[in-house]
């Protein structure tokens, strides 16, 4: 391929001067709301938000960046599991464990976070937003007046990492009897079947060619 057909296939890409403008926009519009950003080349955008300019936020992405489509709205738990990972072993010595709390992308000052995917489709990129949300209450303002479509995600969200979204019509449980009490999709919810049954993956596993228990048979 020739440079000047290199040059037109990357220009045909939405290129970082877009992604840039993107985060640019958003800091005409927050300030220093705009707590932080990663753009990785050639690829993608992340933002972090302040927890008070979150529905600003969404209207700026789409009125101002033209985000016409949302993708995606859930919480995340940074916290490491004190329960371990489900595939380990439950026969073997339990290893050591880094129980530092790393927020990703954009970093972060809590242990969870609410983040949200749109996407303007006429351009063709995307941008991830995220925003802490206090330890002790977590909770932010509801996204159903800037994208419609964000209501059953944040009834799941709700449902499942215990966060509040304030405003919001209706959080009743989605998927759970009305009086179950935890948010399973944090990480101190104990999965009680995988603290009796031990994770299916670890049972009756072959070894691999070269391994060296197949190797000490072999001799």
């Amino acid at each position: 391929m020739s440079d000047d057909a290199a040059t037109q296939e990357l220009a045909a890409l939405p290129g970082d001067a877009l992604r840039e403008g993107v985060v640019q926009a958003l800091r005409d519009a927050l300030g220093d709301a705009l707590l932080d950003s990663l753009i990785k080349p050639n690829d993608d955008v992340w933002v972090r938000v302040r927890t008070d300019a979150w529905v600003q936020a969404g209207h700026v992405l789409r009125d101002t960046v033209g985000c016409d489509y949302f993708c995606f709205l859930s919480g995340i738990d940074w916290m490491p599991s004190p329960f371990g990972r489900g595939e380990d072993d439950p026969t073997a010595p339990a290893p050591e464990r880094d129980s530092t709390i790393k927020q990703g992308y954009a970093g972060g000052d809590t242990r969870m976070q609410v983040f949200a995917r749109v996407t303007n489709l006429s351009k063709h990129f995307g941008v991830t937003i995220k925003a802490d949300v206090a330890d002790d209450a977590p909770a932010i303002d509801s996204w159903i007046p800037v994208y419609a479509g964000a209501n059953w995600h944040e009834r799941e969200c709700h449902e499942m990492f215990g966060i509040g979204f304030n405003g919001h019509p209706d959080l009743r449980n989605m998927y759970l009897p009305t009086d179950f009490e935890g948010h399973p999709l944090r990480k101190d919810f104990p999965l009680l079947a995988r603290l009796v049954k031990p994770w299916p993956g670890i049972v009756d596993v072959e070894p691999l060619p070269g391994d060296d228990a197949e190797e000490g048979e072999a001799s």
